[in-house]
């Protein structure tokens, strides 16, 4: 499996990171481990999860992916030197834990070590923006975990351009690191928020980039079509939104990229992402081992120009 470096944090990374957020929610712990097993197995590296992992569903509090992948660790001690681990702190926890201060950061990241067992997080990230809380505080947390040993690197998701630059530029004047890496929304259908300033702000500064709903929550599968499909899977609901004709011009070019390549249009929807410039690696999920086929399909596809032309037309921002 080729490898890429993940931005300037030192970490190289396999060009598909596993979304887990799926473990203890879709995928219970026995799937969860047949799974990330053979993901290993297959090649890939870099596994991302996040503390707040899965409070959203009704009766759980948070922390059970990383609950689920601690434990695969225990059962498997070797494992651990074979993947990197990537979560975030920021998400409301309840009884007020949330947001980026120094005081709940130093908390959580030992709550997140605790569950993930280990003694290190490769990469530490902000869920969010805090407007509650300066950069600097922030910034000065992740400083001291990276001093004491806890983390490796850290990073941020969900910020606009806006909100990377004036941390950046509060990190340069307060001699503090920077963010090193960004996790956006981002996939063929979701373009608008990372294309233009965020992705050339993260492309100028060399920032580590993993995509996050890279698959946007399973439509570019091509299993959702018509609105019967949508109770297929709990995500339906979810994809809803993306069955209007610009959808449609987008499924109908994977498709059509996907039969030259004798492929699935999901593999085409990650291939286009793995390559496309800025990107470093997009994250996907997976409930079943056969889905991760099409992990291993992607790194190994590569899209002509042709094709890139064709997804971006169907794909691009002025297609209304």
């Amino acid at each position: 499996m080729q490898l890429r470096p993940l931005g300037r944090t030192g970490l190289q990374i396999a060009p598909i990171v596993f979304g887990g957020n799926v473990f203890g929610w879709t995928a219970d712990e026995a799937r969860s481990f047949e799974l990330l097993d053979a993901f290993v197995d297959a090649g890939f590296n870099a596994i991302d999860t996040a503390d707040v992992y899965s409070r959203w569903v009704p009766g759980h509090q948070g922390g059970e992916s990383e609950t689920v992948i601690g434990r695969w660790l225990k059962d498997n001690p070797a494992r651990r030197q074979q993947v990197l681990l990537f979560t975030k702190v920021g998400m409301d926890m309840g009884d007020e834990h949330k947001g980026l201060g120094k005081l709940w950061i130093e908390r959580a990241v030992e709550d997140s070590l605790r569950r993930l067992n280990t003694d290190v997080i490769d990469l530490y990230q902000s869920h969010r923006a805090d407007p509650e809380t300066s950069y600097e505080e922030t910034l000065e947390a992740y400083d001291r975990l990276m001093k004491a040993g806890k983390i490796r690197a850290f990073g941020c998701s969900n910020f606009d351009a806006r909100e990377l630059a004036e941390a950046q530029d509060s990190a340069r004047i307060n001699a503090l690191p920077p963010y090193q890496t960004l996790q956006p929304e981002y996939n063929l259908y979701d373009r608008a928020s990372y294309d233009g300033p965020l992705r050339e702000l993260a492309i100028q500064q060399g920032l580590g980039v993993i995509t996050y709903y890279s698959l946007a929550s399973g439509f570019l599968t091509g299993k959702y079509r018509t609105p019967a499909d949508l109770g297929q899977s709990p995500r339906g609901a979810g994809v809803k939104k993306y069955m209007n004709p610009r959808g449609m011009r987008i499924l109908a070019a994977l498709d059509q990229v996907a039969q030259r390549h004798g492929t699935q249009p999901a593999v085409v929807a990650l291939a286009w992402l793995i390559g496309r410039e800025g990107v470093t690696a997009p994250i996907a999920s997976a409930t079943s081992v056969e889905q991760l086929k099409d992990f291993s399909a992607a790194a190994e596809l590569s899209l002509s120009d042709s094709d890139r032309v064709q997804l971006d037309q169907a794909s691009g921002p002025d297609v209304a």
